[in-house]
């Protein structure tokens, strides 16, 4: 299964400059995900991240992976929708997390991440992240799902 820009707002919460996947090119529901993100040097992070040398945040990278999980994770279930504005879905754990040479503008950035363990509550992930098919950061994530209150 493939999704646009278009259909990936459907499903996530996240807009611009926090949107991190422009495109889907593989999705299996419940069980993984190649998704791609085009870094370009209008991205709001490289003003400061670093002036001689603009470099991609590590950080960016995993909320990038993290967001690429949360499309498949519920992909099928109308209960549970990050975008539905009823529930929120955090990330709350980053294990092993490496970093492996940098990601500046230009690159585009392939998103893998398949799922470990998925239930109603908490999920656990395997995620890398390549360049031109080099691994340029990998990491385990957990993910948290949480019931909004209506007044919040």
């Amino acid at each position: 299964m493939e999704l646009d820009i278009q259909q990936i707002m459907e499903r996530l919460p996240h807009r611009y400059p926090m949107l991190l996947v422009d495109r889907v090119l593989e999705m299996v529901p419940g069980k993984s995900i190649v998704a791609i993100k085009n870094v370009t040097l209008n991205e709001p992070f490289f003003t400061g991240h670093f002036p001689h040398r603009a470099v991609m945040p590590g950080v960016m990278i995993i909320e990038a992976l993290a967001q690429a999980a949360a499309l498949f994770s519920f992909e099928g279930q109308d209960d549970v929708n990050p975008a539905d504005q009823k529930t929120a879905y955090y990330l709350v754990g980053v294990d092993r997390a490496r970093f492996r040479q940098p990601v500046v503008p230009g690159d585009q950035l392939r998103l893998e991440v398949v799922a470990d363990r998925i239930s109603r509550v908490m999920c656990k992930y395997s995620a890398s992240a390549s360049v031109d098919g080099q691994v340029v950061a990998e990491a385990k994530l957990m993910c948290a799902i949480r019931p909004l209150d209506e007044g919040a």
